[in-house]
């Protein structure tokens, strides 16, 4: 008795195999979900002049390309089919950088400087904390440094922490990227106006005459 040829068999196959990759890689399965802070809707004084931004340190899940958020058991999570429209450092250095400048006027532009003027200042920013968390309330802190070289051999540098707590319309990624653009909106407010708890640090360097400046032995 002669067996059919095994051809059909495998094209079924084949075609079956094709169809299940499909559907596993649907790409409107995957939300891409950008980091866009509101305007802020006030205006305060310009106290950074120009500023050069360094990329924005951020925790290893909050710098991932998922989506996170905490669970009730305190875990932090993600989905694969819920990810960032934007590398998240670059994403939160930018929209930072243009929202300190909507709210004051200032020239805050992230590094690295693309003008023949070099910034008066450095801004470097390190988040602690980024995470929507299992309260439904996006949380944001860490603390920001201001470095002024000055123009005259000395300057004026602010070392301050801040903890920003914004509530949640749920607990889904729409509603993170939401809470996240208002907590940088909150954030770009208190650098412009150099607020929250810290400290202010005189910069002085020694004289040109005196390189050593050593304090007087009496």
């Amino acid at each position: 008795m002669m067996l059919p040829p095994a051809w059909p068999r495998l094209s079924v196959a084949a075609l079956l195999g094709a169809s299940l990759l499909g559907a596993c890689s649907n790409p409107e399965k995957t939300g891409r979900y950008p980091i866009d802070p509101p305007t802020a809707g006030v205006q305060v004084a310009n106290r950074l002049g120009t500023a050069e931004l360094r990329e924005v340190s951020l925790p290893e899940y909050a710098s991932d390309q998922e989506v996170a958020f905490q669970t009730e058991d305190g875990a932090i999570r993600s989905n694969p089919d819920n990810l960032w429209a934007d590398n998240p450092a670059r994403a939160f250095t930018t929209t930072l950088a243009r929202a300190i400048g909507e709210v004051s006027g200032a020239t805050v532009i992230g590094e690295p400087w693309p003008l023949a003027e070099p910034p008066a200042r450095v801004l470097e920013v390190r988040v602690e904390r980024a995470l929507a968390q299992a309260n439904n309330t996006y949380r944001l802190s860490g603390r920001y440094f201001v470095s002024d070289d000055g123009l005259a051999g000395s300057g004026t540098n602010h070392a301050r922490s801040f903890d920003i707590s914004v509530p949640m319309a749920g607990q889904t990624p729409a509603a993170t990227a939401a809470a996240a653009g208002q907590a940088i909106s909150l954030l770009a407010q208190q650098i412009a106006t150099l607020s929250g708890p810290g400290a202010t640090i005189a910069t002085r360097r020694p004289a040109a005459s005196d390189p050593f400046d050593l304090p007087p032995l009496f």
